[in-house]
């Protein structure tokens, strides 16, 4: 060969090689779960760190849910948090969307992947609830800019070609809170070599809602007794939307009159940037 030659590689076989490098990096994530529901749409991911969350609050009624290399979506996520502030203080709040926003991770995902040196290792959910079930909107965003519009529910990460088959043949439109929860819990578990299913406990999951109940804010996490009593099999306040605490989705189960207290922040004290 002749010296200073330079190493011929052909298009299709570099952007196949890029293919196989995101994907083998996704799949070693653990999955994470997006669910329609009754009352809005619901993220769940295993996930034990208090840290570094994988499901994220964008905008008032928009969330972010990822898997892959967490430094390179959590940039993604931060960029995604100063486009909504931008385009809503520019604007209007009403402006800022998740079709809009996926467009943007779209040409930005889309541009690492042919331009950079190594693309993302990431797959990511853009969800924004609507007023009724019919204007929830959830889009799917691949590793090379792909977008889907998806409907129901969507499973990222390992494990998810088996989770998705187990919530096709599950989920139903019209399900409560505490059924999704254990819908997802129960196949985020399922071994995918058939072994035994594995039991995740509440601390050992990330869970978070957008609820179209709750005021302006509709995004909040959802941990500890009150994810708890959410997926006990006997508990009344599974078929309940999440309240402000445990004791208004108490209150609120045993007596249907109760109205939730309105406050105009999120559970979070705002996006997290």
């Amino acid at each position: 060969m002749t010296a200073g030659m330079p190493f011929y590689v052909s298009p299709e076989q570099l952007m196949k090689d890029r293919a196989d490098f995101a994907r083998k990096g996704i799949a070693r994530g653990r999955s994470v779960v997006v669910l329609q529901y009754d009352g809005g749409i619901a993220f769940v991911a295993e996930n034990p760190s208090r840290a570094l969350h994988k499901v994220s609050e964008i905008y008032d009624r928009i969330a972010f849910a990822a898997v892959g290399k967490y430094n390179e979506f959590e940039n993604l996520r931060v960029a995604g948090v100063r486009y909504a502030d931008l385009r809503g203080y520019s604007y209007d709040r009403s402006d800022v969307t998740a079709r809009g926003l996926a467009n943007a991770y779209a040409q930005t995902l889309g541009t690492v992947f042919t331009q950079e040196s190594k693309p993302y290792e990431v797959e990511i959910v853009v969800a924004e609830v609507g007023a009724t079930p019919e204007g929830d909107q959830v889009y799917r965003l691949t590793y090379d800019g792909s977008v889907a519009d998806e409907h129901g529910f969507v499973a990222m990460g390992g494990g998810a070609e088996q989770i998705e088959a187990g919530l096709r043949e599950a989920w139903r439109s019209g399900m409560h809170l505490g059924e999704v929860l254990a819908l997802a819990v129960r196949l985020l578990g399922a071994d995918p070599n058939g072994g035994e299913p594995r039991t995740l406990a509440p601390e050992q999951l990330e869970v978070a809602v957008l609820d179209r109940h709750r005021p302006r804010r509709r995004f909040r996490r959802v941990q500890g007794d009150l994810l708890a009593r959410l997926l006990s099999e006997d508990d009344p306040t599974a078929d309940v939307p999440v309240g402000d605490d445990a004791d208004s989705a108490r209150s609120a189960a045993t007596n249907p009159q109760t109205q939730r207290p309105e406050t105009d922040g999120g559970a979070d004290g705002g996006a997290e940037a």
